[in-house]
Formats: C-alpha cells, sequence, structure tokens
C-alpha cells in the first residue's frame, strides 16, 4: 500500500471537467496516468514507515492544510515533457514550487525508505548527480529545486503519437482556459501494488478538518 500527497482540482472546476472529459476517452496511452489520477504530484507516492499509521498522516496533512492560503497562478497549457503529454502552468509559479517542497519535508516522516528495486527503477531514467542527491534524501529524483509541476495527460509516445494526443487535447479544450487555483491537497491511497489511486480525503487550505473523496 502507498500513500501519496496530490494537487487535483476543485470538484466542478473547468480543470476537473476538462480531466474527466480526457480520461472518459479510450486511448491505450491514458491506461498508465488513469491508474494515478487526473492530479499534480506534491509528494511522489511512498510506503509507510513503521510506528506511523494512515490516521496520522491525514491528520497532519489536515493540520498543514489549515495553516495554508489558496493560491491563484498562471493559466495551465498543454506541453510534451520528454515523451509524455502534460498539463503545466504558462509561467513560473513559485508559490507552487514552495508548496510542494513544503510538502515533501513536512511528511517525510512518514515515508519509509525506498527498496533496492524501486531505487533502480528510478535510476533507470538516467539521473545527473542533483536528482541522485534528491532520490537518496527524499525517496523521489524530481523534487525540491528538480520539481516541475504538471498534470499528466498522457504515457510514453513517439513523436506521432504526441502530435496526434495534442491535437485531441486542443480540440478538447476549444478556446477554453484552464486557470490554475490550489486550494487544497489531496490524499491518496494506492491499496494493493499496481491497483488503481484512490482519492482518500481533500483537505481545504485555511480549514479544519478534509471532505472524503
Amino acid at each position: 500500500m502507498r500513500y501519496a500527497v496530490y494537487y487535483t482540482p476543485a470538484p466542478g472546476s473547468a480543470l476537473a471537467r476538462f480531466g474527466s472529459a480526457w480520461f472518459a476517452r479510450s486511448a491505450p496511452c491514458l491506461d498508465t496516468p488513469r491508474r494515478y489520477g487526473f492530479h499534480g504530484t506534491l509528494k511522489a507516492p511512498f510506503r509507510l514507515a513503521a510506528g506511523v499509521d494512515e490516521t496520522g498522516l491525514l491528520l497532519a496533512v489536515e493540520r498543514f492544510a489549515a495553516e495554508r492560503p489558496a493560491l491563484s497562478g498562471p493559466p495551465l497549457g498543454i506541453a510534451v515533457l520528454a515523451d509524455f503529454l502534460a498539463l503545466v502552468p504558462s509561467a513560473r509559479f513559485g508559490e507552487l514550487d514552495r508548496l510542494a517542497a513544503d510538502c515533501v519535508a513536512a511528511f517525510d516522516r512518514f515515508r519509509a525508505p525506498p527498496g533496492a528495486a524501486e531505487l533502480a527503477r528510478r535510476r533507470r531514467a538516467g539521473l545527473n548527480p542533483r536528482e541522485e542527491a534528491l532520490l537518496r534524501r527524499w525517496g523521489y529524483p524530481y523534487v525540491m529545486d528538480a520539481f516541475r509541476f504538471h498534470l499528466t495527460l498522457t504515457g510514453r509516445l513517439d513523436e506521432a503519437g504526441l502530435a496526434s494526443e495534442r491535437a485531441e487535447a486542443k480540440a478538447l479544450l476549444g478556446e477554453a482556459a484552464l486557470p490554475l487555483f490550489v486550494d487544497a491537497v489531496t490524499v491518496a491511497v494506492e491499496p494493493a501494488e499496481g491497483a488503481a489511486f484512490r482519492l482518500l480525503q481533500r483537505f481545504e487550505f485555511g480549514k479544519p478538518g478534509g471532505s472524503r473523496a
């Protein structure tokens, strides 16, 4: 069982509607991102450390969110990141980068160290020295100064596949804007290895408690 801390769009928002419509499609390249859910990662999936439990994690995230203000950022645009399609902020959003860094650090006491197999899998991507150092310290290489916020839209694709899916995304979006409003963090859980992640609880900023997803 693994947990993650996500940004998920507010239910009923333009971004949530776009995500629902996008993942309602049956294209094979959606299978992997669909398993993880439509989200932006703030703290990557991790197994719980010895001596902590789900209840403690949820309480910590609730307290974290209660002290945070909502963030309004630049609109999202469609981009190619390496070999997959994603939504990314159209300009730098430093407040969101800091939020992600705070999530990584604040909840690290709940994270069990990654095993040898997971470390090997991460390293197959070809990490640079800084990413290797981040992997060793935080269990994930793309955090802190190596973080880039995005909402994944596809799995890996070749050039033709990327062009085709980008056209699909643009057609679905049309002339609509996708504003980025970060007003909560969500805890997600993978109940068994390979199972789809389930949104466990969404904690709105500046408020006690959270809503079950």
